[in-house]
């Protein structure tokens, strides 16, 4: 329990994490940094900081090869889908698709890499599946820009062949009457077909409306020009928004069919999600560890402080964009030692080194890297 509750705010330790989260990719990661918990556990701190800690050598020497796009938060409309006859939209599906393409990328990148370099990391993908079967099937039914494909099923392929045979010979038919409108004289040269409630149209002026013959769909907010669809194609239009009907029935099969497939993996493509949610956040407290110059110190599982040049994040950051140098902080407080009593006029810095040694003992121990020199030493 953390006491008192807005004890996150009075340290500005809400700050930090604001910082963190604008590294972030994705919105499930930023979710992750809001949720950081203080712990007293050494082993889940020194876990969480030597991962990230990991990460800070990635983005220093191999940022180009990690992936970094593909951090979609697909947990509504996994739980959705849950349902038997739910399904994921096509937009959904790519997003689902790229995160595990962006899974396997991050599982291939460590795979080749020795326990040697990144230990903590590479573990932590021993036991992450990136669902090729899955990404098999998506693959399958959808294009490179996330759209059903024609071949998709036979049905759906036979649909969308209908519609653009209809759509051509309309379209052919359209120009033919535009053509003759204009050689009579009461269509302008540059008039060409609108699409009005998806159906083709013509622009006409209302005087000659009855000499196009034809339903008449709509008007411009003048009143100067109406939208007529001709007696000629009003069948072949009629068929083509039935095709069009069809063919979204058929999408939706298509669909319903993947969440079928999909739906005994829920539960374990959640955990995956999570897990590249995490690797986000992670790469997010790498990115701002570089930034405020933190590292992993040496630690131990008792309380103490042994620090030197200790830097207050904030300040660091603040000072840095005014060109100014920030004062560090060297710091011993031990059980033998636990009490020090500051001094000093105002303005003396006092407060900022209280603030200091608030801020960086709780972002240690929330597992965050911390701004000094390696060879201090970090307590619980």
């Amino acid at each position: 329990m953390i006491f008192p509750k807005h004890f996150e705010q009075k340290i500005e330790f809400d700050k930090v994490k604001h910082l963190i989260k604008g590294h972030c990719v994705g919105m499930h990661a930023k979710e992750i940094i809001d949720n950081l918990q203080f712990s007293c556990k050494l082993d889940e701190i020194m876990e969480s900081a030597s991962q990230t800690n990991e990460f800070c050598m990635i983005c220093r020497e191999e940022n180009d090869a990690f992936p970094v796009e593909g951090y979609f938060d697909t947990r509504t409309y996994l739980k959705r889908i849950a349902t038997e006859g739910t399904y994921l939209t096509e937009n959904e599906l790519f997003e689902l698709y790229r995160s595990l393409l962006t899974i396997k990328r991050i599982v291939q990148f460590f795979s080749v890499k020795t326990e040697e370099e990144y230990p903590f990391l590479k573990k932590k993908c021993t036991e992450v599946d990136a669902f090729p079967q899955v990404s098999r099937y998506i693959d399958d039914i959808l294009d490179k820009f996330g759209r059903i494909k024609d071949h998709a099923s036979e049905a759906l392929a036979q649909i969308r062949r209908q519609k653009i045979q209809l759509t051509a010979s309309v379209s052919k038919l359209m120009a033919t009457i535009i053509r003759q409108a204009q050689q009579d004289g009461y269509l302008d040269k540059d008039v060409t077909p609108s699409l009005r409630d998806g159906r083709l149209v013509i622009p006409i002026a209302p005087a000659f409306k009855r000499k196009l013959g034809g339903i008449v769909h709509d008007e411009s907010a003048t009143g100067k020009t109406v939208y007529v669809e001709p007696g000629a194609v009003v069948e072949a239009n009629n068929q083509i928004r039935e095709l069009e009907a069809e063919e979204k029935r058929e999408v939706i099969k298509i669909l319903t069919a993947c969440s079928d497939f999909m739906r005994p993996y829920l539960p374990d493509l959640e955990q995956s999600m999570l897990f590249l949610a995490e690797m986000d956040s992670l790469r997010a407290r790498a990115l701002f560890a570089i930034r405020i110059g933190a590292l992993l110190p040496q630690c131990v599982g008792k309380p103490m402080i042994a620090w030197e040049s200790a830097t207050h994040p904030l300040l660091y950051l603040s000072l840095r964009e005014q060109a100014k140098e920030i004062v560090p902080l060297d710091i011993s407080l031990s059980q033998e030692r636990r009490i020090l009593l500051i001094s000093g006029p105002n303005a003396g810095g006092k407060s900022v080194c209280l603030k200091t040694v608030g801020l960086l003992q709780y972002m240690w121990q929330c597992g965050l890297l911390v701004p000094m020199l390696p060879q201090s030493t970090m307590g619980i």
